[in-house]
């Protein structure tokens, strides 16, 4: 279900598997009551995953703490990177993706084409395989399915992704890939590389994680 990255006196960061709930639900603990269970301790959410989303997650360990993180991801002073697989080619390879959003059908999410409290997103890609490409992704905001209906938005939808018309796989390839900021004066940068999933073991996905290694100091696309 998880995999603890870092248990700093503040704050802790898992790596939360793909199919696992954030909540509690149907009777099933979701990912932040089981560590609660499992380290006896009382956990503040600061942000989420979606259930089909893998990867790192922080949550606070005082309710302090959490106003501070919750201040510092409004302020975008938490900056978070992910990855996803797609097929197809996409409308540009490289940029940003910005639009309002707003609820559609079935529970999903819809870009538009207004930018009163847009959505932002930056991102780059690389093939990787006969009409597949990975995506390294930098959301500047932080609205509910904002990735997914990103690349959904750009004719990529995510792969496994069925809600937003992503070809059928063993999962949605969607991945925290890594956080950074600063806390109490002192820099912390996690970074975190899928280990489920079928595709996502593929070499020449491994090969380009080297050169996205520290996203952070990449020349991310002017956001439009």
């Amino acid at each position: 279900m998880y995999q603890i990255i870092a248990d700093e006196v503040d704050f802790l960061v898992i790596d939360k598997s793909p199919k696992v709930h954030f909540h509690s639900q149907d009777g099933s603990a979701g990912v932040m009551a089981q560590i609660e269970l499992d380290l006896a301790i009382k956990l503040y959410s600061v942000h989420r995953l979606d259930t089909m989303t893998s990867g790192l997650l922080l949550f606070a360990k005082s309710s302090q703490a959490a106003a501070r993180f919750t201040a510092m991801f409004t302020a975008h002073q938490i900056q978070k990177y992910y990855l996803a697989l797609a097929k197809g080619k996409p409308k540009k390879k490289q940029g940003s993706i910005v639009g309002d959003m707003a609820k559609s059908r079935r529970s999903m999410y819809k870009l538009l084409r207004s930018i009163e409290n847009p959505a932002v997103t930056q991102f780059f890609s690389q093939s990787v395989d006969e009409g597949l490409r990975l995506y390294l992704l930098k959301p500047l905001s932080g609205k509910t399915h904002q990735l997914r209906v990103a690349l959904a938005s750009i004719g990529v939808p995510i792969l496994g992704d069925e809600l937003y018309g992503g070809a059928t796989a063993d999962r949605g390839y969607l991945h925290a890939y890594g956080l950074h900021f600063e806390w109490s004066g002192n820099m912390y940068s996690y970074l975190v590389a899928p280990t489920s999933g079928e595709w996502f073991g593929h070499e020449a996905i491994k090969r380009q994680l080297h050169t996205w290694a520290e996203p952070e100091l990449l020349a991310w696309p002017k956001q439009k």
